[in-house]
């Protein structure tokens, strides 16, 4: 069983020669046939220097390299659609991730599960990143239904087919478990040993949670309503729509036996505005529902019409 190892990588010189020495020693003591993927992320360091070097020494030690910096989930893309492996490894390349503990990995992928991830149980890194990072684990979990202790660690198994049905694009990589376990996969996890960085600087940033919250939004929608948009838009403009009728029921029948006044009340603006809302977002959920089943009244046309399933 072959394993491939994906590494995305930016200006991570200082940290490169150690890791491939590191990788090397283990991989080999694996028995197994490998590789070493390098995913040159736009770096203005040496770092494409050494990865050449080091490639030219072994053939096993590939490399792609970006024009400019696109970002982590396309770096990681770009490693998936080249990797050969039957096992693909993901792990940062600032040797906070530890590749002795790839063996621990192999064992639980051995026992079934289709994607195992690392669980940084001991963090090496300043509170400004655990704290947040804490917070959007927590929600991350709950919102998704995959009980991970940590989304955000780069260290993770994957099966071949798990790889080949993933898509990564944007800041989707910090949500791999996730779609992966929308998508049916069994999705796991290990503590592994995490130590602090010792060359280069985080790219870490605020940005990236605020930007990995809404694309959590994003993940959900897509993975639970894509197919079904009304069962996300209707109850919400049903409550709407019952809110405002119930508001402007109880106007009506002040204004006709009670003889209150309710021109310029805000209860009515509310209870229009709820209206007006509800209407619309049902009006949505009715259009995202009439695209879904155009959409798949084409691809059943496609398949009545393929040759290979014609029963001429």
């Amino acid at each position: 069983m072959q394993i491939s190892v994906v590494i995305p990588l930016l200006n991570e010189e200082g940290s490169l020669p150690e890791l491939l020495q590191r990788l090397h020693e283990v991989l080999c003591a694996t028995g197994r046939s490998w590789e070493i993927l390098l995913v040159d992320d736009g770096s203005t360091d040496g770092s494409l220097a050494v990865i050449q070097e080091h490639s030219q020494r072994d053939p096993r030690i590939r490399w792609i390299s970006f024009r400019r910096n696109f970002g982590k989930s396309d770096a990681l893309n770009a490693g998936f659609r080249a990797a050969r492996g039957e096992l693909v490894f993901t792990m940062d390349a600032d040797l906070q991730d530890d590749p002795k503990e790839i063996p621990r990995f192999i064992e639980a992928v051995e026992q079934g599960w289709d994607l195992v991830s690392g669980w940084k149980e001991v963090r090496h890194d300043p509170v400004s990143k655990t704290l947040p990072s804490k917070l959007f684990n927590r929600v991350t979990s709950r919102a998704s239904g995959v009980r991970l202790h940590d989304f955000n660690c780069g260290f993770k198994c994957y099966r071949r087919e798990v790889v080949e049905a993933l898509n990564v694009y944007g800041e989707l990589h910090r949500f791999l478990p996730a779609i992966a376990h929308m998508k049916g996969f069994r999705v796991s996890e290990i503590p592994v040993e995490h130590h602090a960085r010792r060359h280069g600087v985080s790219k870490f940033g605020l940005s990236r949670f605020i930007n990995g919250f809404l694309d959590l939004i994003t993940v959900v929608f897509t993975s639970r309503y894509l197919k079904k948009p009304m069962h996300f838009f209707g109850p919400v403009s049903l409550c709407f729509i019952f809110s405002g009728l119930l508001i402007n029921g109880w106007l009506t029948v002040a204004k006709l036996f009670l003889d209150q006044p309710i021109d310029g009340r805000p209860l009515l603006f509310l209870g229009m505005l709820l209206l007006i809302v509800g209407v619309q977002l049902l009006s949505l959920g009715l259009i995202g529902e009439m695209l879904v089943r155009q959409q798949r009244g084409v691809e059943y046309q496609i398949r009545a019409t393929s040759p290979e399933e014609s029963t001429e």
